[in-house]
């Protein structure tokens, strides 16, 4: 797993090659200069002992300082920027692979931990990629050119020296491990604060509403706390490992000192090699730090690096490419879809479950579709209603049965080439942050202006643009926060009609619509169904006792079917829920129209 991630850190890298070469090489020659200047300081004592001008050796220092200090400014641009193309690189991968992964994939990962891979984890790739590589490059080359020039000034403090960096360098060994393991935990950690500000920020009014400020604030806290304890850990172990460089100085310097004292006493020593090798000595601090920085960085990186390739590792829907349903002109079904025929639908003993281990949600359900025409879905809640219509978009695949759509079976469709034959309206209609326009073209990018006026008449949505500050460019807000909830159904359905497609999903998109709008979109929805297959989840009578076809769920089949009228004779379910005048209870009143408020410039 290790030597996996290491490879795969190295490929992120890999693109940037020639840049970080070119900023290590750079670095690199600073180093020498570096490593020149000792000796030069053993030349300018020596010099100075036989009284000889010392002017060569002072321009030669200042050279060998001024010089690589350039050299170096320049290699560290170098690697900053390849490292920004390494961050760049990593987040594109990763956004482009998100809105790809199936949606049972999605499911199991609370969004504010996928944010937290795209910014934070990626972040830590930039450093592990780039700097932590070149400084543990570097420092071990500069290390190694050091010791061998220490050896060539006196062997006997040279191994001395070389004992205690390697015991060192042993106990800085066995943190490493643990370095990663904290980092990774960690990372974890914020990822689990994300997911619970997410959590907060998506449900803000319910939260205020209910009066649990101070509970969701101390359940945000104590995922605070624990990323503080992960972070402590990561930072105690890399304490110890960055301690461990100035230990390896600080008992060289003792040893050398006492050693080299001895030798100069004795005479198998002079005092300018001396001097030089308490030089390198002291220029050891800067390689020693920068190699255990690089190694505890690349650690780092690499729990970083495991967290990135458990999203990029994910199979994205088969048949997925980069232009999505914005592949054909204006994001619509192709040519031969665009003829005036809705499509048709079969279940055969559909069983499907959310979970592995959880109750099927649908067991055995089977109905058949014809083109054309308005078939409604009724059902108590909780029986799979709306599990139908993320079937048909293949959010799912079943466990067993058949789905087919124009006598095609559901897993043969490519699931892009689906959907741009499907107008699906969800529950809660979202609205994105951004225009009116931008959230109307969504799906259909190539829409023209009088296509676009066409279905805002269709919807009754011309009022709302109308008394708008910036008409269809204005802002909406948050996920529509400017707008009311029937406003918001009105733009989800228009944006769906706008495709033009051949089957068009609706789950309650009629829930928050008062009376008379409700009247004028049921007539909408009837004209559609003349040429387009309509299906539509209902908890109002109103919207089911004009359909072509009414199917009965209970406990994930499919009981009855016929009109309103057939069902009533029969009684059972349906006529204890049309008893009501409302087919199921859960389902909130619908909001009143406000006027509609500017959003802010």
């Amino acid at each position: 797993m290790k030597d996996s991630a290491t490879r795969s850190l190295l490929g992120h890298a890999r693109p940037q090659r020639k840049a970080l070469i070119a900023g290590a090489a750079l670095s690199a020659l600073g180093g020498v200069a570096g490593l020149a200047q000792p000796l030069v300081a053993k030349s300018f004592v020596e010099t100075l002992a036989v009284d000889e001008p010392v002017s060569r050796q002072v321009l030669l220092l200042a050279l060998l300082i001024v010089g690589g200090a350039l050299t170096s400014a320049f290699g560290m641009y170098a690697v900053e920027r390849a490292a920004e193309s390494v961050v760049l690189g990593a987040r594109r991968q990763l956004i482009s692979r998100l809105p790809r992964l199936r949606v049972a994939d999605l499911d199991q990962r609370p969004p504010g931990d996928l944010i937290s891979r795209v910014t934070a984890d990626t972040t830590l790739l930039r450093e592990a990629a780039t700097n932590n590589l070149v400084d543990t490059l570097i420092g071990s080359v500069t290390l190694l050119g050091m010791l061998v020039l220490m050896a060539w000034l006196d062997v006997v403090l040279f191994l001395a020296v070389l004992g205690v960096v390697f015991a060192i360098g042993a106990c800085t060994a066995l943190v490493m491990p643990r370095i990663a393991r904290a980092s990774k935990e960690a990372q974890e950690a914020l990822g689990e604060l994300g997911s619970g500000l997410e959590r907060l920020l998506g449900a803000i009014r319910t939260v205020k509403a209910s009066g649990a400020e101070q509970r969701e604030s101390t359940a945000l806290e104590g995922s605070a706390h624990g990323a503080w304890q992960a972070g402590l850990r990561a930072a105690r172990w890399g304490a110890v490992a960055g301690t461990s460089s100035g230990l390896v100085v600080q008992l060289a310097f003792l040893t050398v000192l006492g050693l080299g004292g001895a030798r100069v006493a004795n005479g198998s020593m002079s005092v300018a090699s001396l001097i030089g090798f308490l030089l390198y000595l002291f220029y050891l601090v800067g390689p020693v730090a920068q190699l255990a920085s690089g190694i505890s960085g690349l650690q780092v990186g690499t729990a970083a690096v495991r967290r990135i390739n458990e999203v990029l590792e994910l199979s994205p829907e088969e048949g997925e490419d980069p232009a999505g349903s914005c592949g054909t002109a204006a994001g619509r079904a192709p040519a031969a879809a665009e003829a005036d025929q809705g499509a048709g639908i079969v279940f055969r003993d559909v069983v499907f479950r959310y979970r592995e281990d959880g109750r099927p949600v649908l067991d055995g359900a089977g109905f058949e579709i014809s083109p054309g025409g308005l078939t409604a879905v009724v059902g108590p809640s909780g029986t799979g209603k709306s599990t139908l219509f993320a079937l048909l978009e293949r959010f799912y695949d079943i466990e067993g049965g058949s789905i087919t759509v124009d006598g095609r079976d559901l897993r043969d469709w490519n699931p892009t080439e689906l959907r741009r034959n499907i107008g699906y309206v969800e529950q809660d209609a979202p609205v994105l942050a951004g225009t009116l326009r931008d959230n109307l073209m969504l799906a259909a990018s190539g829409a023209s202006p009088d296509e676009l006026r066409r279905v805002l008449e269709q919807v009754r949505l011309t009022a709302l643009v109308d008394s708008l500050p910036q008409g269809l460019d204005t802002e909406v807000g948050h996920r529509g926060a400017a707008l009311s909830g029937g406003q918001r159904q009105r733009i989800a359905i228009a944006r769906a009609l706008l495709r033009r497609p051949r089957l068009l999903l609706l789950d309650e998109a009629t829930s928050q619509l008062d009376a008379l709008n409700e009247s004028e979109l049921r007539e909408v929805v009837a004209e559609i169904a003349r040429t387009t297959t309509v299906l539509v989840i209902a908890h109002r009578l109103s919207t089911v006792t004009g359909a072509r076809r009414i199917l009965v769920l209970e406990d994930g089949r499919v009981r009855a079917a016929g009109t309103h009228a057939e069902l009533l004779r029969e009684g059972g379910l349906y006529a204890r829920l049309a008893a009501t005048q409302m087919l199921g209870t859960t389902q909130p009143e619908p909001e009143p129209e406000p006027e509609p408020a500017p959003a802010a410039d």
